[in-house]
């Protein structure tokens, strides 16, 4: 259940973290202990077991395309040069909590924040915090997919034009595809969302559970549902492909924003909780 980095900012930026991003050498490489890089095998053999079957084909791709390490912790600069060569972006170290307008700018530029922390053993299954795992393992493979990366710049310069009393609204469009979406395929509903792929439990959850309420995405009703950053989901929505995603920033998603506003949020199937709900 990892989130964005932008959608906990502006929520949590003044709370204490119980993480801080690793500092690189001069070289940009980061000396990960044993136990760091032993928790990162963990993580990592264990996720592509679940997730076989149930990821879009385009993230599996994307696994293979970037041939991560399973028992060491990458490194941003080898990451950086093979997805420089694929899709023209590049990954940055940042705090483990950023603003929009931080976050917003960076993607617009084509550089997807990471904190580089790993979290601890006691945490293996659920961090509050996105760490190194939530955003290598759960983001980077689709950011090799032109349609994912050419979405995130654009919604990244959307982002920055944007008031800032909108950018919430945008945050939640952002939640509910990059980090929690799911696809519609041929061969059945698959994930692509990286909070969903980077979750041992939430990845069999939001295909097999029928608790949570799975729909057509529809940018509205996405702009008018809550979310929660440390429960398990209960809407997801669904898109047919990648190339969607390009259509949404199509939209004139200002003015859906207004129209969301005035009517309203939906009544929230979360647990109430006003300082962690969205």
């Amino acid at each position: 259940m990892n989130s964005s980095l932008a959608i906990k900012a502006d929520l949590a930026v003044a709370e204490k973290v119980k993480y801080v991003s690793r500092q690189p050498d001069q070289n940009g490489y980061i000396h990960y202990s044993d136990e760091e890089h032993c928790t990162w095998a963990t993580l990592y053999n264990r996720q592509t077991e679940i997730i076989k079957g149930r990821a879009c084909d385009e993230f599996i791709a994307g696994i293979d395309l970037l041939q991560m390490s399973a028992d060491q912790i990458p490194q941003l600069p080898d990451i950086n040069r093979k997805l420089k060569k694929l899709t023209g972006w590049q990954v940055e170290n940042v705090p483990a909590l950023i603003g929009f307008e931080r976050f917003f700018e960076l993607l617009a530029n084509k550089r997807f924040p990471a904190a580089t922390f790993i979290r601890t053993k006691a945490d293996i299954d659920y961090i509050q915090e996105p760490d190194i795992f939530h955003e290598l393992f759960g983001h980077c493979p689709l950011l090799t997919n032109q349609a994912y990366a050419d979405f995130s710049q654009h919604y990244g310069e959307l982002g920055l034009k944007a008031d800032k009393a909108d950018r919430p609204m945008l945050a939640r469009l952002y939640w509910f595809t990059i980090e929690f979406g799911l696809m519609q395929t041929q061969q059945g509903l698959k994930i692509f969302g990286g909070g969903i792929l980077s979750s041992k439990q939430e990845t069999c959850y939001s295909l097999e559970s029928d608790i949570p309420n799975r729909q057509p995405l529809q940018v509205i009703e996405a702009f008018r549902t809550h979310y929660r950053i440390d429960e398990l989901q209960k809407n997801y929505f669904v898109i047919n492909q990648l190339t969607d995603l390009q259509q949404l920033v199509k939209l004139d998603l200002i003015t859906l924003i207004k129209e969301a506003k005035i009517l309203g949020m939906k009544p929230s199937a979360h647990t109430p909780k006003e300082d962690k709900a969205c």
